[in-house]
């Protein structure tokens, strides 16, 4: 009997040292997972200079596209109403595009603070500014700023071909998508 007993405590005690091992193992894995999670926030680096890069550009592109319209509209001022509406066009196309350039340097500058420097975040006065503490905030600042955007291209078009049958159809498209991103917003901010 003592041997049948001393022979179950050795598997019982093999069990153990089999089943802590096991633990530990898991342990391990989970905490190098853990790891690999916390690192792979970095991947958002990518993003982040992929929209800041982008956002430079609109900026450079917009910086170069109004110092053309200067030098043409001071060399050619408009003489007619038709050529007024071009250059209200034109300008307007350029705040649509500084709007864009915007939310590219907002996106930017939200990734970083939210997934690379999270620490910094609250002591932020650009996020401050958005009211952007999370990335929640964020998509709803996008979609502000994405009907400001789509209000700027109705106004466009409504310059440039006047009150037709299609600036219509826009208008109640642009309107539809509007309604629908601020009940969205609306539902995000609960």
């Amino acid at each position: 009997t003592h041997c049948i007993s001393s022979a179950a405590s050795d598997v019982y005690k093999r069990q153990n040292i089999y089943y802590a091992s096991y633990k530990l193992r898991l342990i391990i894995k989970l905490s190098s997972m853990e790891n690999i999670f916390q690192t792979s926030r970095f991947l958002v680096v990518i993003a982040v200079i992929t929209a800041a890069l982008s956002s430079l550009l609109v900026y450079v592109s917009c910086i170069n596209i109004v110092f053309n319209i200067v030098v043409s509209t001071i060399l050619d001022l408009p003489d007619s109403a038709k050529a007024g509406k071009a250059l209200i066009v034109e300008l307007l196309k350029i705040l649509d595009l500084l709007l864009i350039g915007i939310t590219l340097q907002v996106i930017a500058i939200s990734l970083y603070r939210l997934f690379i420097s999270p620490a910094k975040s609250k002591e932020s006065k650009f996020l401050a500014a958005f009211n952007i503490k999370d990335f929640h905030d964020l998509k709803i600042t996008l979609v502000q700023v994405t009907s400001v955007v789509l209000v700027i291209l109705f106004l466009e078009h409504a310059v440039e071909f006047g009150g037709t049958i299609e600036t219509l159809y826009l208008g109640i498209a642009i309107a539809i998508v509007i309604a629908a991103s601020t009940f969205a917003w609306r539902s995000m901010k609960d």
